[in-house]
């Protein structure tokens, strides 16, 4: 199962216990890295260019569920429900 990264509009949520902040995240990069080595030989990246990325599985931290993440409208963003006052 592959889920979408959030976006400014969205965030995760866990279908099974309604987390919003905490989750494990494995993912594989595709990356450009410029190294800068210093005269020790230390090095240092001084500039990353992301080519691909994909999120393989998002597990939940708080009851350890594995892919029952799902995207949410994020509180005050353009599309989302506002709270209703009762």
């Amino acid at each position: 199962m592959s889920i979408a990264a959030p976006t400014a509009e969205t965030r995760w949520r866990c279908t099974l216990c309604g987390n919003l902040t905490r989750f494990d995240v494995t993912r594989s990069a595709k990356v450009v890295e410029y190294l800068h080595f210093d005269l020790a030989g230390e090095p240092k990246v001084e500039e990353t260019e992301v080519l691909t990325e994909t999120i393989e599985t998002v597990r939940c931290r708080w009851c350890n569920a594995v892919d029952q993440v799902e995207l949410v409208a994020r509180p005050g963003a353009p599309g989302a429900e506002e709270p209703q006052d009762v």
